[in-house]
């Protein structure tokens, strides 16, 4: 079997949405015959196409992705299943003597890829119903109090985050910081491998991408308008049909929750499309935030009128 200083290692390109990751990402997977593992926690599910800018058929039958569409919308998806179904897509890449680039905005996904998913226990559905019924308020008091250090670090506006956080705390009536990662290495690496230095390595091929503000909302607005234009209102009447409210991760995805307002009666079309890009640009600034606590990265920041070659040329030179 390959070890991994006989394979081509990962590189992995993170960013805010709208950033332009994946324009850069086919360009690469082009240019050094790699393939794409989508770091995306929405992306994962069947008919959120749409509102999650998906690869296009003919983007994906150009370039292979990998971890787009593998699950429906009555079923769960989490780190820790992301992180299997990575190990998976890693070793087939690789196995064909190709280049795995995941490209994505999920922080937490990269993390648990990297660094490992820790020791905390899995999910008790009875527990996590009762807390999930518990006011997002209350949780945050009981985190705070139970354990300030992830009541710092942890985004308060994803209740998805801070339920698992209070679940674990319950469990195993430790602090939800003190989980202990115990896995950062690639998959089916040998003994000789098994080496801390590992996942260092890696992180001299993680790239985040920045924008000046003003450039990425417009792009953000822009990104938003396609959406609509290309039907998100249809799509998402359809998804309803097939279990989208009942999909309590799948209905965070901004966009589609608003439209279902939307549809409800709650706001008209034009203010739908404006709330979206208001939340879209506040969800940008939350993973840019992210990504400069926790991502170890290369930063690289776009600009409006560059090229995806000059990027290229500029930055990737060293992997070609």
């Amino acid at each position: 079997m390959n070890s991994v200083n006989s394979v081509k290692n990962p590189v992995f390109l993170a960013g805010p949405t709208a950033v332009g990751k994946s324009e850069i990402a086919l360009a690469l997977a082009e240019k050094i015959g790699g393939e794409i593992i989508s770091v995306d926690s929405m992306q994962v599910y069947r008919g959120l196409d749409i509102g999650t800018a998906k690869p296009s058929a003919e983007e994906r039958k150009k370039i292979p992705h990998h971890l787009i569409d593998v699950c429906d919308l009555n079923e769960a998806f989490d780190a820790a299943r992301f992180v299997r179904l990575a190990q998976k897509a890693v070793s087939e890449i690789r196995s064909r003597n190709r280049m795995p680039i995941f490209c994505g905005g999920t922080g937490l996904y990269f993390k648990a890829f990297l660094d490992g998913l820790g020791e905390a226990p899995p999910s008790d559905e009875k527990l996590r119903t009762e807390i999930e019924a518990t006011p997002l308020e209350k949780l945050l008091e009981e985190l705070r109090e139970r354990d300030p250090v992830t009541f710092e670090k942890i985004d308060r506006q994803n209740p998805r985050r801070v339920v698992r956080a209070i679940e674990v705390i319950r469990l195993t009536g430790k602090p939800f910081s003190e989980q202990k990662s115990n896995w950062n290495v690639l998959p089916e690496s040998s003994p000789e491998d098994q080496k801390p230095e590992v996942s260092t390595r890696f992180r001299n091929h993680f790239f985040c991408f920045t924008r000046e503000s003003k450039d990425l909302h417009a792009r953000v607005n822009l990104r938003v308008d396609k959406m609509f234009s290309l039907g998100l209102v249809e799509e998402t009447r359809e998804l309803l049909k097939r279990g989208l409210a009942e999909n309590k991760f799948a209905m965070q995805a901004i966009g589609y929750r608003q439209v279902v307002e939307h549809l409800r009666g709650e706001r008209d079309l034009v203010e739908t499309i404006e709330l979206v890009k208001i939340k879209t640009r506040q969800f940008a600034k939350r993973q840019l935030t992210w990504f400069r606590r926790h991502g170890n990265c290369q930063w690289i920041e776009l600009k409006p009128d560059e090229k995806i070659d000059q990027i290229l040329a500029e930055h990737f030179a060293g992997i070609f």
